[in-house]
């Protein structure tokens, strides 16, 4: 009976260790070595190996976490000034060659969209304190009365990009 017990407990050791290695063989490696037989042959010149073996593999993209009550959507947004007059609601957001956010684009006035025009105010009048939900507005610095009075936007033209006072700069990139 001893036998038979020794024999039962090679077998399952040597079960255990088959069952090891296959799952070390399923996982891919970091750098997959080449069958013996890729080794002894020599490797075709670099000219010669076809174009998809020449590319390198991109670099995985970095990642940022951004919690949800740091950022949210802008457009859509309603807009109010620090009276808490209704300027409309951002439509558009406008950036520069480089990428910088420089305007954003309201449609303001009318009732409900009869009336409205598109005009663009300084990114840098707009406060997003007190954002924390869909439902909040964003506060312009600008009042009602200077708000009727920008010039409406219309696309493919140069923008006039109203701002608050002393916070405009303007663009330098020639057409």
């Amino acid at each position: 009976m001893r036998p038979r017990v020794m024999v039962i407990l090679v077998a399952a050791a040597l079960l255990t260790c088959a069952g090891v290695r296959a799952a070390d063989d399923a996982v891919p490696s970091p750098t997959p070595s080449p069958p013996p037989a890729a080794q002894a042959t020599p490797a075709p010149p670099a000219a010669a190996a076809p174009k998809e073996q020449a590319k390198e593999p991109s670099p995985p993209p970095s990642v940022t976490v951004i919690g949800a009550r740091d950022a949210h959507g802008i457009l859509g947004r309603d807009v109010r000034s620090s009276a808490n007059e209704d300027m409309g609601r951002i439509v558009d957001v406008i950036v520069d060659r480089d990428g910088k956010v420089r305007a954003a684009v309201i449609d303001f006035g009318g009732f409900l969209g009869v009336g409205s025009r598109k005009i663009v105010v300084d990114w840098n009048a707009l406060r997003f304190a007190g954002v924390s939900s869909k439902s909040d507005s964003i506060t312009l610095d600008l009042n009602k009365q200077q708000v009727s009075a920008a010039p409406e936007y219309k696309e493919d033209t140069p923008l006039i990009v109203l701002g608050a006072a002393g916070n405009l700069h303007p663009w330098d990139y020639e057409h």
